[in-house]
């Protein structure tokens, strides 16, 4: 068996791509085919745009200009050159190239969109737009230049200037030509026909290819942020008073519940909490109010994921192709305003995770605060221990502050102001991206202060861990030792925003707990998508 074949499949109907095949395909590598009803759709409105062509209608963007040249005739002798004069015109793009894992999502997108057969392209065009993405080409697609609304116009030129043998791509570890990287694969270039430039980069792949990994990640993020704050409330000696589940039901909120369900789990059986009767009463809102701070986040996670899903699954260009009943139809399917107040919003959400962190890991740190050896080294003075582990924490969630500002609030005018309110859900997209990253890296850092601290903790005598909460530990302590002198940390550092990011935190303790959290995660999944 070759190792194409041996590599996972997933099969574009239009309908019911998941967020866990996207992420099969643009990590992973698995390769996508059509479903044979989507290409007798494909094909069927494809014809019906040979017919509008033949008999030389009036049909915007088939025989007439773009935008503002919605008025200017196009003759069908023109047809072609029209469509490969918008590629060439509308790749704009700036900046450094999108991951590429996110422009494989790209190209996985797309492909989904156009298989819905609203968009007249050619089954042969939409065949070798899968051709590339299998074959390991990833075109070079600048990560600015994105309104958002008429789609992703520029990043989407940039995908299929590759088609036609143009632009530059990755291929086998390198960037070279499009030209070059298609004929090193073995693919013959597209001559775009009629109405094909514009299927193809009108629509909103882009700022969904990027939301789909980001609410992905989030999902992984947010189950990683119960577990490293369950691991600082037992190095703070945390009050378990504030996760009964008398206190949840009194205020319903499904993520809340949840939350201190998670909790409550996690350290089952620890002998590092306080103890009922403690002279602390309560703790601080860092420790005390995880549910409620962690909860709002994991349900707009939830309510992003579902945007995001109905978003992978439509047809966004734009004029759309309607054969059976004999009619092209013009809409605004291409403006982004779902996925920009979505990614606005999981940005938000995502941000509040590492701010609340942060809060526990300055506890952490702070001898006034956790009773513990300043900035959780033995030997203060000499060493400074976790003292700028602190500092850069505190750096990233200040980023994320400004980068939570919301992308989806602006709009500008353009193409002569005919489009006169766009989106911005791209901006939107890659600044939930990068909130992710910064608030992965505050979590690593708190994972490691809260295993030093319970390691300190432990130095006065014999304790447990809850049995979730032990699982990360250990996990932790099998790739970072024990900080004792002061060391160069950003490697350790490193090595723990892997074990989150990889979602390597989150196995290990589902592992250690078993039935009891597969079952509350599965809980959460009915509730949320009940709601």
């Amino acid at each position: 068996m070759s190792a194409v074949a041996k590599r996972q499949m997933v099969t574009l109907d239009g309908e019911t791509l998941t967020l866990e095949q996207v992420v099969a395909v643009a990590r992973y590598g698995a390769i996508a085919d059509l479903d044979p009803e989507a290409k007798q759709k494909v094909q069927r409105s494809r014809e019906y745009v040979d017919q509008l062509i033949a008999g030389n209608q009036t049909v915007y963007g088939i025989t007439t200009g773009f935008g503002m040249f919605s008025n200017v005739l196009i003759s069908k002798e023109d047809a072609k050159k029209l469509q490969r004069n918008l590629i060439m015109s509308h790749a704009t793009g700036v900046g450094e190239p999108l991951p590429l894992e996110v422009v494989r999502a790209i190209l996985l997108l797309r492909a989904n969109a156009l298989a819905k057969g609203f968009s007249g392209i050619r089954l042969s065009t939409l065949e070798t737009l899968l051709e590339v993405l299998n074959s390991g080409i990833v075109p070079v697609v600048p990560e600015k230049g994105s309104l958002g609304a008429s789609g992703d116009l520029a990043p989407l030129s940039h995908m299929v200037l590759v088609l036609l043998g143009e632009g530059e791509a990755f291929y086998k570890g390198r960037r070279m030509s499009g030209r070059k990287a298609l004929a090193q694969a073995g693919i013959e270039p597209v001559v775009l026909e009629g109405k094909e430039g514009l299927a193809l980069i009108n629509g909103t792949q882009v700022m969904t290819a990027v939301a789909a990994l980001a609410v992905w990640d989030a999902e992984n993020l947010w189950e990683s942020a119960n577990i490293t704050a369950a691991l600082s409330f037992e190095a703070l000696e945390g009050i378990l008073d504030a996760f009964d589940p008398k206190i949840h039901i009194a205020r319903p909120h499904k993520g809340q519940i949840e939350v201190a369900q998670q909790i409550r789990l996690l350290t089952e059986g620890s002998t590092f909490v306080a103890p009922k009767q403690h002279p602390r009463v309560q703790d601080a809102y860092a420790l005390r109010c995880v549910a409620q701070v962690h909860g709002p986040s994991g349900e707009a996670v939830a309510y992003v994921k579902r945007v995001v899903e109905i978003e992978m699954n439509s047809v966004t260009d734009n004029p759309l192709i309607f054969p059976e009943q004999g009619e092209v139809l013009s809409g605004g399917n291409f403006h982004g305003q779902p996925i920009a107040l979505a990614m606005d919003f999981l940005g938000i959400a995502v941000a509040e995770l590492a701010n609340i962190a942060e809060r526990r890991l300055e506890r952490l740190v702070n001898p006034n605060l956790s009773g513990l050896p300043a900035f959780l080294t033995p030997d203060g003075g000499l060493n400074s221990g976790f003292m700028i582990v602190q500092y850069s924490a505190a750096s990233l969630v200040s980023e994320n502050k400004i980068l939570a500002h919301p992308a989806s609030v602006d709009s500008i005018p353009s193409s002569g102001n005919q489009e006169d309110h766009v989106s911005m859900g791209t901006i939107a997209a890659r600044k939930a991206r990068s909130i992710i990253e910064n608030a992965t890296h505050v979590l690593a850092m708190e994972l490691l202060a809260a295993c030093q601290g319970v390691d300190l903790r432990t130095g006065s005598g014999e304790l447990k861990l809850g049995k979730g909460s032990e699982g990360a530990y250990r996990l932790v302590r099998s790739k970072v030792a024990t900080l004792g002198e002061d060391r160069v940390m950003y490697p350790d550092i490193q090595l723990a925003k892997e074990l989150v990011s990889s979602g390597k935190l989150v196995k290990a303790v589902r592992r250690k707990l078993g039935a009891k959290l597969k079952d509350g995660l599965k809980q959460r999944a009915e509730k949320f998508s009940r709601r």
